[in-house]
């Protein structure tokens, strides 16, 4: 519990209204969207500017009191559950778009922006920032570059890390430090910026950052490859690849995800085939229209039972809207819904998912798979009820299976989720027990204390390696 001292001390730096204590306030900041995760904070405070982030980070640091940094929370690995209680600090009030600098292909942002609105400023100047989150209609920036988030653009155009140029970021003790800039080039030194995107605001706290910002592409194009065996979709990647074609979209849906999401949308999804292949490409219309046209011949060779181009802009929009609208779809069928990330190299894209399926009918659960098949970033998706224990703990137990199946095929426990508290077991099996001192000994030299998100990232136990006889 924090001191009325330090509480009057807390109200004079952010203003009274900015600094809450009330019991349904705690409560609301107490989970994010990871499921069954839960943790009431000692205090919300709202800063508005680097000074008053820098003033509240100096009083927690006197006190020795824990802060977590939250954006809009809607995270799915439990990053910004208060564990230790302690201070949330959320940044939402630090909303503002700094600066669009057209010469330099720049913009300069506060962490609490939507994702969504810098698209939309920048796309309004001819301009594109491509990483684009599922959740970028309420995600912020501060937490897309906390936990590198990818998207359905990642295969083409990378994750929120290959955007971030510069970082001004508050350290535990209250000291300010500005990494990089307006450059494309810079090797003075460890690269900090890279170090704090993807560093879960266990490191320091981000107050702005300077993003790379590239032309606008002239043409978007879209297509629906149906698949009637999942061995055929996952080829037609491969050699998509293979022939030298990088689409901006190449998504992935099973037979499960496919009739929860047509359910929920209607748009004309076959619901009796085994994969939808969704896949995008933008760029000059020549090029688009050329690789569009020879991705079509590929999926053709690969037994496709049916190739669809949406032909408007509208209908175009209206089949992606489709696919970033999986989560909610799925969420509709139990009161518990558990998405995670398993990544794969993507030609072992078959093989996860038939692991995947052996695992879920192995465990009798119901578990859906899409996601981002040009990276080989997939989403086992479970359906279940948290006040069934029984269940859950096989839920858990088959996930772990799942990850360790990742790993077996050369991927990892996750690929743009984070490992906040809900992969921190698992974190030794895929840095192994050499990588895990190193990153504790960053910790350390960042935050001696461990006053910046604790317990997470690290477990206090790892898990015992699962080995499955998949024979």
């Amino acid at each position: 519990m924090l001191s009325d001292a330090i509480k009057a001390e807390l109200r004079a730096i952010v203003g009274e209204k900015n600094c809450l204590d009330r019991q349904e306030a705690l409560v609301a900041y107490s989970y994010d969207a990871t499921p069954m995760q839960q943790a009431l904070p000692d205090a919300v405070v709202m800063p508005a500017s680097t000074a008053e982030v820098q003033k509240v980070v100096q009083v927690a640091a006197r006190h020795q009191i824990p802060i977590v940094t939250r954006g809009a929370g809607s995270n799915l690995c439990g990053g910004t559950v208060p564990v230790g209680g302690g201070i949330v600090m959320s940044l939402h009030r630090m909303n503002q778009i700094v600066e669009i600098d057209e010469q330099n292909l720049t913009i300069t942002v506060q962490p609490g922006v939507r994702t969504v609105d810098i698209h939309q400023a920048v796309e309004a100047k001819g301009l594109f920032y491509p990483p684009d989150p599922g959740s970028m209609v309420i995600s912020t920036i501060g937490g897309n570059i906390a936990l590198n988030s990818g998207g359905l653009r990642g295969l083409k155009y990378g994750t929120t890390k290959d955007y971030v140029l510069g970082l001004e970021a508050v350290l535990p003790n209250g000291e300010v430090i500005r990494t990089g800039g307006k450059l494309m080039k810079d090797v003075a030194g460890y690269d900090l910026t890279k170090l704090l995107v993807g560093s879960e605001g266990t490191l320091a706290i981000i107050t702005e950052a300077i993003l790379k910002l590239i032309p606008k592409p002239t043409t978007q194009r879209v297509m629906l490859a149906m698949y009637a065996d999942m061995e055929q979709a996952a080829r037609s990647v491969s050699d998509i690849i293979a022939n030298r074609i990088i689409p901006g979209t190449l998504e992935f849906l099973d037979q499960g995800t496919i009739r929860v999401v047509e359910d929920f949308k209607q748009i004309g999804l076959p619901t009796d085939v085994a994969a939808i292949l969704l896949i995008g490409q933008d760029g000059e219309a020549q090029i688009v229209d050329r690789d569009m046209e020879r991705i079509a011949e590929i999926c053709q060779k690969n037994q496709a039972v049916q190739i669809k181009v949406a032909k408007t802009d509208e209908e175009a929009d209206e089949v992606m809207t489709a696919r970033r609208s999986a989560l909610a779809a799925l969420s509709r069928m139990r009161p518990t819904t558990i998405l995670e990330d398993a990544t794969v190299p993507r030609a072992q894209i078959a093989p996860m998912v038939a692991a995947i399926q052996e695992i879920t009918d192995r465990f009798g659960l119901n578990i859906c798979t899409f996601g981002h098949a040009g990276d080989g970033n997939l989403h086992p998706t479970c359906m279940t009820d948290a006040r069934d224990h029984e269940e859950i703990e096989r839920v858990e137990q088959a996930f772990e299976e799942i990850f360790a199946a990742a790993i077996d095929l050369g991927g990892t426990i996750t690929g743009e989720h984070g490992v906040g508290i809900v992969k921190a077991p698992y974190l030794e099996w895929k840095v192994g027990a050499a990588g895990m001192e190193v990153m504790k000994g960053i910790k350390r030299a960042f935050d001696p204390h461990n006053l910046l998100n604790p317990g997470k990232m690290f477990a206090k136990e790892s898990r015992n390696r699962v080995v499955v006889n998949r024979a």
